[in-house]
Formats: C-alpha cells, structure tokens, sequence
C-alpha cells in the first residue's frame, strides 16, 4: 500500500490537474474571490428552515446569525479584527468551543432553568437596511414550525412549550386555535399567510353523510365515502379573542378535511348543540386550516424590540448552544413574503443579517459571497469575497488545492492521506471529531425487518480493518451512535467483530430457514469515492462472512436525500453531525417518527427514556437515562455504526482563524488571508 500511494499521488496531482483547469474555465471568466473553499455537493437550499447538510450548514452560518455565534474558546479579537488573544489547543490539535453572543447581546436564565431572556441588540439592521429585532425570531421560528414549510429540523425547536403540538397540527377541545383563511397573497404559499382568526374549541363532530344516486359506480360511491369519514366538523365558540382570552365575538363552525390539506371551510350557522344542518348552508367562507394558537400556545414572545423570552419544555441544558444552530436562524419576513419560497432566496432578491450576502450563484459551480456592510460586527470581517466550490470530486478538489485554487479543502482522497500528513508545510492535520460514520437499516424491508439479521451485519463487519485500510485517517471503530469524548457520557457498545458470532445470530432468523436463504441486500451511497470504498469492502464482508449477497447504488446527493427520506432504500450509509455538544443530539433523533429517524424503527421503551431524559432536571440522571436508550439502539440495530470520524481539512498555511474542532465549526468570519504563514 505505501508504495501504491507514493506512487499514484504525483499521477493523481498532475493528471487531473486538467480537470481543475475545465473547472475554472467552463464556467466563464470570474475575478478571484479572497478565499475558496472545497464544500462537496451541490447545496441544495439557503433557506435555513428547510435546509440540510454539511454542504447548506457552511454557507448558512456566513450568510445568517442566530441568537449566538460558534466561537472558540480563549480567542480575543479586537475592534479591527486583529487576533489580540488565540485559544489553545488540546493533545489531539482540537480547539475547544462554545458560543457566544451575536445577534442577543446577553441573557438571563430562570432558577428552573426553563425561561430564557434575551436582550437583542440595539441598532441591527438586515442587509437591505430594514430593523431587525426580536419579532423577526418570533416570526422566524413560527414559520420553521408551521406545518406547511416542511422543515426537517422543526423539532430543534420542540423544546419550546406548545411547539410540537403546533407542528403537527393536533388540536383537542378546549384548545384556542388559529384559524387562517383563504385569503392567502398566492395559494401555495404558506407565507405571507391569510388572515388569522382566533377561538376555542368546544366541539368536534362530523359533517353531514352525503346522499348517494342509487345508480351511483361502485368506485364513485367509495371515494365519497372516504371522503366523507376523513372530514370533520370543528365548532368554536369565537372567531377572535382579547389579551385575555376572553370572547369578543360569537360562535360559528369551521368544517375541515383531515389530515389538513387546506379543504377547510367556515360555516356561519348556530348549530352548537347537535348535529349540523343537512344540507350545510349555501352561503360558506373557506378557511385555509385550524392549528392551536401559536401567541398563546408556544413558548416565545417578543415582549418588545429587544427582549425575546423563550419558554421550554424542560431543563434543557444543551439551548444556548441550539440557538447558534441554523435552523433557529431568523429571516426577513419582508423579504419572505414580499417574494415567496424559494424565490426569496435568489441572490437578486435575498435579505441575510451574517457577516456575508450572496452576490450570485452558478449551479454545479459556485455560490459567491460578499461581505455585509450591514452585519453588527463587519469591523471585524476581514474576507470581502468566499467562493463556496460545489465540487463533488475529492480528487479534483485536490488538485485545485494544490494548484492554488482553493485554500481550504473539506475532505481529501483516502488513498493520498499517507503522504498528505508528511507534507513540510503541515496543512494537513487529522484530528479526532464528534462525527459518526454509519448505515441506516430500512426495518420496515425484509430481511431487515429481523433483529438477528441485523445484529449479524454489524457483527460481520470488520470496521478495524475499514479505518485501517481504506480511510486511513485515523478514524476510530464505532461500537455506539454517540462518539466518545462528551463529558459525562459513556456509551454502551454493540458488538464487536466475530464472524462465527455473526453467523449463528443469522440462524436464529427466520429468513435463515428459507429455502432460498437471506434475501439479497442492496446498499444505497452519495457520490463519494470513500463512501463507494467503505461499500465495497463491507458488500465483500458480508458476501464472504454470512454468504448474503449485496447490491450497490450510488446515487447524487439531492436524490440520495430524497431516498433516505422516503425510506426507498436496504442499507444507506449515513453520517451524524452534532446539532450542539450532547449526547441527545445523537440520541432523540431514533424516537418513533423522529424526523430524522428514517429506519421505520420504533421501540416503545426507547421512546419512553428519552422523553424521560427530556424531562429530567438532573444532568447526570438525564446522561444515565440517554445511556440506557441508547443500549436498546445497540441491541436493536436500525443502524450499524462503523466509524468515528476525523476531520481531514487541507488549509492553506496562508488561512488564519481556522481552527481545528471536534464540531467541525469554521466560521468564515474569522478567516483571513496572510502572504506570510
């Protein structure tokens, strides 16, 4: 192997240098911005409530900030950007970081540990110059959690109280509801909305049973009695309400079509009591859906300009951190409702408050980011222009490294990490991160379906030799979903390596007795050359220790995500990057029906552990709760861990205010360019 690599790097570094030379000319002659980087895959949005990726969180976190900021410890820069004070690193090269104040200037904590105040800072604008100030969060977080945006991440805001109801929608009597109408600026979007009309629930029952023709088609008949059992009758006794609560006008109905799908309609009629009147009247206002009231129902107001209050659920010691998250990112609701979604989001028309704005993008290129003169802390930006490289070749994106192309690589080829960590200018340092590499396993598919199958391909990989052979950065063997290194917090393991182990586990499988033996298993990958490797080398495993022959698909990343997301997929391999520095965020993502679950696993034990953490004042019974949760996930195995990650970032000498951390967070705001390294 040594010899292979010494001998196949300078091939690679000259051969495909063409490949870097059609990149930077295929696409037009363009100034140079101040720093490129590496950012893999297409980014597939710049909106913040519906984004997803390592891709998206890069950019994201230049172009908007949150309450907070990801920042590393020990580091002081002044007015002018000058680094007056650098953190220090620990054994392994790793920074430590925290977050710090951004768009809040402080906050204060309540003794339960449950109500964070916020101070906004005075004098914010967005990038078009407009205010911003604590309402933009309400708003922000309203539309994150509507359940027409969609957002993948909506339950990082779950800890608020009354947040998951308004997500999903559930609504039970005696609840106050918001009902919007039909007045919407344009029908499919939900924002700006239409208008919104306040009441309290006190009645559910049905519409009236439509009359048949007795001539009616057997097909014609069904649907319409499907229809008909999945509609229902909402009655509320008001249709606004004062500060109070009280009621300011009188009761009507509001009929509705579940689940909601915008067939909802307001009756003005009286029937309160009993059935509602057959036919229902002619004279009808449609509504547009019924959610419960989201002023009075969940946990953040905006009690003025600058002071946000957030009301959680429970203790959750991780939120400060969340808030640096981009899905708690506010955007202008100007800006979003003047253009719609996605429109709002094209470089001509987008409105950020980050220290960067984006000036265009070309698909299958580049976005191009230029600095805010708007954003609080631009003193400090010293980057005018960041290209984002939508480079998918590990190789290519080598190549435009070391021809000077970019000045930040995010991965690198496996098979030149050998002699990448001898080069003199130590720009490559692999350090240890809290990043797992693992397989999603679709329980809902046979023969995935069956426990011992599972327990037997995770038994039958030999992921030493995975990290060893093929990747080759010194990642680490996973045994847990959660990698080691939080405090506190000790994972339970799955088992190790054993092919005689793994082979009488398939026995006990039910598939184990078919004539046929276990069905063929097809494993599903994003373009990647290492995620093509690690897949051949376990479909060989799995081929060679337990005779189960497999199949691979490797798809582009937007339809890789849509797969994984629509579980049309075996086996697809996965990877975890920590929302914030806790075990949950490893943890609360397998819970029945978690947004990013994706596996069809549920177990009822599990479930109950984690809303048992959620709820548990105590940090370290908390931990202790996690700990057993995630040991019914290691017995279980809807996943199969293979690795923990190391962050292999190839930067330029030249590049300041990188620093290297187990959270792979890198604001650009803190890079800069010096000529002497």
């Amino acid at each position: 192997m040594p010899h292979t690599v010494r001998s196949l790097f300078p091939y690679i570094a000259i051969v495909t240098v063409f490949s870097a030379l059609v990149w930077a000319v295929s696409f037009g002659t363009l100034p140079p911005a101040d720093f490129s980087f590496h950012n893999g895959d297409e980014v597939k949005t710049v909106d913040p409530a519906i984004a997803y990726g390592q891709p998206e969180h890069r950019v994201l976190t230049a172009l908007f900030e949150g309450l907070y900021r990801d920042w590393p410890i020990g580091l002081e820069v002044d007015e002018q950007g000058n680094f007056v004070q650098e953190p220090v690193p620990d054994s392994n090269g790793n920074y430590p970081v925290g977050v710090v104040p951004a768009v809040a200037e402080s906050y204060e904590l309540s003794e339960d540990g449950r109500v964070y105040t916020f101070h906004i800072r005075r004098g914010l604008t967005w990038s078009d110059g407009k205010p911003l100030n604590a309402h933009d969060f309400v708003w922000s977080w309203r539309r994150t959690l509507h359940p027409e945006t969609g957002a993948t991440y909506a339950y990082q805001l779950w800890y608020l109280t009354g947040a998951k109801q308004y997500t999903e929608g559930r609504v039970e009597l005696g609840d106050l509801v918001e009902i919007e109408m039909t007045n919407r600026k344009q029908v499919d979007q939900p924002f700006p909305r239409g208008d919104i009309r306040r009441a309290r629930l006190v009645g559910i029952a049905r519409p009236p049973k439509p009359s048949l023709a007795a001539n009616a088609a057997d097909d014609e008949r069904s649907n319409i009695e499907s229809e008909w059992r999945s509609s229902w009758v909402y009655i509320v006794d008001q249709a606004g309400l004062d500060s109070s609560g009280s009621s300011t006008s009188p009761q009507f109905a509001a009929y509705s079509k579940q689940p909601a799908e915008g067939d909802w309609r307001l009756y003005d009629s009286e029937w309160l009591g009993g059935e509602p009147p057959n036919p229902l009247p002619e004279e009808q206002r449609r509504c547009q859906q019924i959610l419960v009231d989201f002023e009075s129902t969940v946990g953040v107001q905006a009690t003025d300009d600058h002071t946000l209050v957030v009301t959680l659920e429970n203790r959750t010691p991780f939120f400060l951190h969340l808030t640096s998250f981009y899905a708690l990112y506010p955007v202008s609701r100007s800006c979003v409702e003047e253009h719609g979604t996605p429109d709002w989001t094209e470089p001509e028309k987008m409105v950020t408050n980050g220290a960067y704005t984006l000036e265009f993008r070309r698909v299958r290129d580049r976005l191009r980011l230029v600095k805010n003169p708007k954003y609080w802390d631009a003193s400090r930006v010293r980057l005018d222009t960041v290209d984002a490289l939508a480079v998918k070749s590990l190789t290519t994106a080598l190549n435009m490294y070391l021809t000077g192309q970019i000045q930040w690589a995010t991965d690198v080829p496996a098979i030149v990490i050998p002699d990448l960590m001898k080069r003199p200018e130590g720009d490559f340092k692999p350090t240890p991160i809290l990043i797992i590499y693992f397989y999603r396993l679709n329980t809902t598919r046979p023969p995935l379906d069956d426990v011992h199958v599972r327990r037997a391909l995770n038994l039958a990989m030999d992921k030493q030799l995975i990290v060893d052979k093929v990747t080759q950065a010194g990642q680490i063997p996973a045994r847990s979903i959660v990698p080691p290194g939080l405090p506190g917090y000790t994972s339970p393991l799955c088992g190790a390596f054993d092919v005689k182990a793994a082979r009488e586990e398939l026995k006990k499988s039910k598939y184990a007795k078919l004539p046929g033996g276990v069905p063929k298993i097809e494993i599903t990958y994003n373009t990647h050359d290492t995620h093509r490797a690690v897949a051949e080398v376990i479909q060989q495993q799995w081929k060679n220790n337990l005779g189960i022959d497999v199949e691979l698909r490797n798809m582009e990343w937007n339809s890789y995500l849509a797969a994984q997301r629509t579980m049309e997929y075996s086996v697809c391999r996965a990877g975890w990057v920590p929302d914030y520095p806790d075990a949950n965020t490893f943890i609360d993502m397998w819970v029945t029906g978690g947004e990013n679950n994706e596996t069809g696993w549920s177990n009822a034990d599990y479930d109950r552990l984690v809303r048992m953490a959620a709820e548990e004042p105590d940090n370290e019974i908390r931990l202790r709760r996690l700990e057993e949760a995630e040991a019914i996930l290691m017995d279980e195995m809807p996943i199969v861990p293979i690795y923990y990650y190391t962050g292999k970032n190839l930067v330029s000498p030249k590049v300041k205010g990188f620093f290297h951390n187990t959270l792979e967070k890198f604001p650009i705001q803190l890079m800069r360019i010096e000529d002497s390294p």
